[in-house]
């Protein structure tokens, strides 16, 4: 059988999958690391404002990556996709190193954007459909670990590499692991039976149906729910991940310990990530994401009382341990309701209305620091954010389609 031909590469599912989503955690930071050089150094007569826009032109093409590529992915098949992605936003990414003008830059940065915003709905609709059954939760929290794994090593590798080799050096660097992985992607990545099942049955339908589908069969709901519940997850990622030093140092914190924290966010967020996969698994995907999201709301709105030395340091850790991962179960959760015909679909729409999250999220926290009122409103600001998500997730419902397509016989993945 086909399925028992391919038990070896399905081995290579995980690994694959998790180090496409760690060079995704690259990007989220890399800008954050080099802006301050490139505005020292004034390049290309950069300024605060067009480095905004270079900013956001990278968050529209995540957002318009994510709308395409996760539609395709239902059309073409994951595996294509996903080697697709991992080539185009690594190409573009090694020519930011070569930029010659400030708009060539910003081009740049949003075709990269285009195959990152791909990426993250294809690996995980990859890794769901491949997961044990009653194992996709953790599934889903093991790959996304890869994503905050690549912003901590990005952190560490602007500052081993800036002062020495410059800022281009950080785009090369990020770039060069495709050399590896996508021969690898080529020879070892299986396509997923449930989508090989699913385009069997349907035979060879458009992007346009694929998209409908998401508002078919009772889905409708849960779709626009979907959508609001990754806005505010993808708002609280990118807003406290661009301003939450920047908040921290406006409450009084020293600037080197309020660069920390930005650290130990991310520190939190891959703890929270193994916690929250368990969690799915054994309690549930619905009632998981609900808690993580009052969770959130709750230790942002806390973050706001200042505390000393260590407090400060374990109240973010904690804090991050729910926040970040509160955006991941909804991608498990996504899994867990949409049949195998349109998940990566319903992933890709939902990571890309998140995006417009992602934009909003750093516009928020700017704006509040303009007006004063970053400290302690911010935190207010985002828990409320939180707690808007834990609504939303809350309207979706009880996750019975993916359940009832996961009874059905499948050929054997596992000797």
């Amino acid at each position: 059988m086909a399925g028992r031909l391919d038990t070896g590469r399905n081995r290579w599912v995980l690994p694959l999958c998790w180090t496409a989503v760690l060079l995704d955690g690259f990007d989220l930071v890399v800008l954050g690391s080099v802006l301050p050089v490139l505005l020292d150094s004034q390049q290309w007569g950069l300024t605060a404002a067009s480095a905004s826009v270079v900013s956001t032109a990278g968050l529209v093409g995540m957002t318009l990556g994510a709308l395409a590529i996760g539609t395709v992915t239902d059309v073409i098949g994951r595996r294509q996709a996903l080697i697709f992605a991992v080539s185009s936003f690594s190409l573009f990414t090694a020519l930011c190193a070569v930029a010659p003008s400030v708009l060539v830059f910003g081009l740049l940065r949003f075709l990269a954007g285009l195959g990152l915003g791909g990426c993250l709905p294809t690996a995980i609709a990859l890794v769901t459909e491949h997961a044990r059954t009653g194992r996709s939760g953790s599934a889903t929290t093991t790959i996304m670990t890869g994503y905050h794994v690549g912003a901590v090593l990005t952190a560490l590798l602007g500052i081993a590499v800036l002062p020495s080799l410059g800022w281009r050096a950080m785009f090369v660097l990020g770039a060069a692991p495709a050399l590896v992985l996508v021969p690898l992607m080529l020879r070892h990545l299986p396509e997923s039976e449930s989508f090989q099942r699913a385009e069997r049955e349907r035979g060879l339908s458009g992007g346009a149906d694929a998209v409908a589908s998401l508002f078919r069969g009772g889905f409708a709901r849960a779709t626009l729910a979907f959508w609001v519940t990754s806005f505010m997850g993808l708002l609280l990622v990118y807003g406290l991940n661009t301003w939450l030093p920047q908040i921290m140092k406006s409450a009084g914190y020293p600037l080197g310990a309020a660069l920390g924290l930005l650290l130990t966010l991310n520190v939190g967020a891959v703890i929270g990530l193994l916690v929250a996969g368990v969690a799915a698994d054994r309690l549930g995907v619905r009632p998981s994401t609900i808690t993580w999201f009052a969770a959130s709301a709750v230790l942002l709105a806390a973050l706001s009382i200042k505390l000393p030395g260590i407090g400060v340091h374990v109240a973010v850790l904690v804090a991050g341990c729910f926040v970040f991962s509160s955006q991941v179960l909804v991608y498990a959760y996504i899994g867990r309701v949409y049949p195998a015909a349109n998940r990566a679909t319903g992933l890709g729409w939902s990571a890309g209305i998140g995006r417009i999250g992602a934009i909003c999220g750093p516009l928020l926290g700017g704006a509040m620091l303009t007006a004063g009122i970053a400290y302690p409103w911010g935190f207010y600001a985002f828990a409320a954010v939180g707690a808007l998500g834990a609504l939303g997730a809350a309207v979706v419902g009880r996750p019975e389609v993916a359940s009832s397509e996961r009874t059905a016989p499948e050929p054997a993945r596992e000797t």
